[in-house]
């Protein structure tokens, strides 16, 4: 794979045709949303207020996959080795949402051509690693009792109740945003322009960053844990989900970012990084330094290798939604009831489906990523990670 040595601004060339990606990804969105009734759509944030970019005029998914596979053809001719690429990629993901939509694609197919991962659900044996090493950690930090008691008496010793949850997640937040600024990038904005915190029920997700908003809705029905709501707040807010959004903003406007950097796209491939970059967050600002955030990092992975599992019997091998839901209560060790019922209304949805994987794959290609980067090269990769839209393959393609 070529590495990406330099990195430089990118060439008008590629910013004309980042701006003729925009205008198709809308397009796709405003069919996909005509014909499903989904108003989340697959565009599922577009930060052009001004409406500088209308949707093409597609007439239906025919028209839509001349013109994808025609942006996937010029895009082999662009400058830059990482945008040749991601826009590569990104017309193969794009092209699997039209055929899904208009002809039929099995599970199998939309979990491997959206996001570009091995197909499949995490191994047994890497669940069996995990819950070894959260035992290791909870042995040595002297929790007494089988994992199930362990992580029950660690959960319970760490809980923030619900009516204290919007608080301490304001505190965290606060913390984050300076860490951010001290460790990673200097936030183009003042704090009254972050996000606040408003704790929901009877939603399908643990968080959400509403950006247009500026709102975290942070679901208070799992039991929540303070290691739990650390993580939440960096992967929300900063250097997560809302720095992401702000730098996308920021540099289109400074002319020096492709206009596709207004747009979160669903089901594509830049889902896994990012969500790797908001679960690597806490590595960024320097804010995993006790054994509980130990933990609950090693929490977050079980959790997203389990949900794997469970959306596997639900979406691929044809297990009832009970029954898959029965299984994954089995294997969850924090969180209650809430978070076995949320998460199972997460990947229930078809058009939510594959995308417990991206949690999998992006975190470790982030951090794997970051950890790589000589000191003396983080403000670059920083531009680079935050600066353009990134698959797994693009992000590993930066020279450290």
């Amino acid at each position: 794979m070529t590495d990406v040595s330099e990195i430089g601004e990118l060439s008008e060339t590629t910013l004309s045709f980042g701006r003729e990606v925009t205008t198709a990804i809308l397009g796709v969105d405003a069919l996909y949303r005509s014909e499903s009734g989904d108003e989340t759509g697959l565009a599922v944030l577009n930060m052009d207020v001004d409406g500088e970019f209308a949707p093409e005029g597609f007439g239906g998914y025919d028209e839509a996959t001349d013109r994808w596979t025609e942006l996937r053809r010029r895009a082999a001719e662009l400058p830059e080795p990482d945008r040749r690429v991601y826009y590569d990629q990104l017309a193969h993901s794009t092209l699997a949402f039209i055929r899904w939509r208009s002809d039929t694609l099995d599970f199998e197919s939309r979990l491997g051509d959206f996001l570009h991962v091995p197909v499949g659900a995490v191994p047994d044996d890497e669940l069996d690693h995990l819950r070894a090493a959260i035992r290791m950690r909870l042995d040595r930090m002297g929790y007494n009792g089988d994992l199930a008691a362990q992580c029950a008496a660690w959960e319970d010793r760490h809980r923030v109740p619900a009516d204290e949850v919007e608080g301490v997640v304001r505190e965290l937040m606060d913390e984050a945003w300076d860490r951010t600024n001290e460790c990673v990038v200097e936030i183009p904005a003042d704090k009254s322009d972050g996000m606040r915190v408003m704790a929901v029920t009877g939603v399908p997700y643990n968080a959400r960053c509403n950006y247009s908003a500026r709102r975290v809705e942070l679901n208070v029905e799992p039991t929540l844990t303070l290691p739990s709501l650390r993580h939440l707040a960096v992967h929300e807010g900063y250097p997560g989900h809302y720095v992401q959004f702000k730098l996308r903003e920021t540099w289109y406007r400074e002319g020096t970012a492709p206009a596709d950097n207004l747009l979160s796209v669903v089901n594509s491939a830049s889902s896994c990084v990012f969500e790797g970059i908001a679960d690597t967050g806490l590595a960024m600002i320097g804010w995993e330094s006790s054994n509980d955030d130990a933990v609950q990092g090693l929490m977050n992975r079980y959790r997203s290798a389990i949900g794997t599992g469970a959306a596997w019997r639900l979406h691929a091998q044809g297990w009832s939604r009970d029954a898959a839901t029965d299984w994954l209560r089995s294997q969850a060790l924090t969180g209650g009831e809430g978070w076995v019922q949320n998460r199972m209304a997460f990947i229930a949805a078809p058009s939510r489906a594959v995308l417990i994987w991206s949690y999998w794959w992006g975190e470790p290609v982030v951090t794997s990523a970051w950890n790589a980067v000589v000191p003396g090269r983080r403000a670059e990769f920083v531009r680079y990670l935050y600066g353009r839209m990134h698959s797994n393959r693009t992000v590993e393609m930066f020279a450290a």
